[in-house]
C-alpha cells in the first residue's frame, strides 16, 4: 500500500481488509483487495489529533485511542462516533479488543497496559 501519509499502527479487519492510522491525523480503510475504501475524518467528520493504536472488534466497529487527546474512539459501521474512554489516560498507544469484550491499551507515558470493560 503506498501513499500513506506516516503509517503508524494497523490492525486487520474480520471481512479481511485492514485499518491504518497515520502521522497527519487521519485513519483509512482497506479492503482486501488492498484499495482505499475509505477515510474515517472524512467519513465521519472526525478531527484527530494525533491518532495511535488502531483496533477492530466483533461487530466490525474500528477503535482509534488519540495520542494528543488522550481518548479512545469508537466507529460503528453506521451512526456517529462514540468515546469509549475520555479520562484515565497520559499517552495511548497500541490496543487491542479481547474476545471477551474488554479493550486494552498500552499507555507510554504511564508504561502500562490499561484494561476497560
Amino acid at each position: 500500500v503506498l501513499n500513506l501519509q506516516g503509517p503508524r499502527y494497523v490492525s486487520p479487519v474480520p471481512s479481511g481488509g485492514f485499518v491504518v492510522s497515520e502521522e497527519c491525523g487521519d485513519v483509512k480503510v482497506f479492503m482486501s483487495s488492498c484499495k482505499l475504501l475509505c477515510s474515517l475524518s472524512s467519513k465521519y467528520g472526525h478531527q484527530f489529533g494525533n491518532p495511535a493504536g488502531v483496533c477492530v472488534d466483533t461487530d466490525g466497529s474500528i477503535l482509534v485511542a488519540d495520542e494528543q487527546r488522550r481518548t479512545v474512539h469508537l466507529f460503528p459501521e453506521h451512526g456517529a462516533p462514540i468515546c469509549l474512554v475520555s479520562t484515565g489516560l497520559r499517552r495511548p498507544a497500541g490496543m487491542a479488543c479481547s474476545s471477551s469484550g474488554h479493550l486494552l491499551v498500552a499507555d507510554t507515558e504511564e508504561n502500562c497496559v490499561k484494561v476497560f470493560k
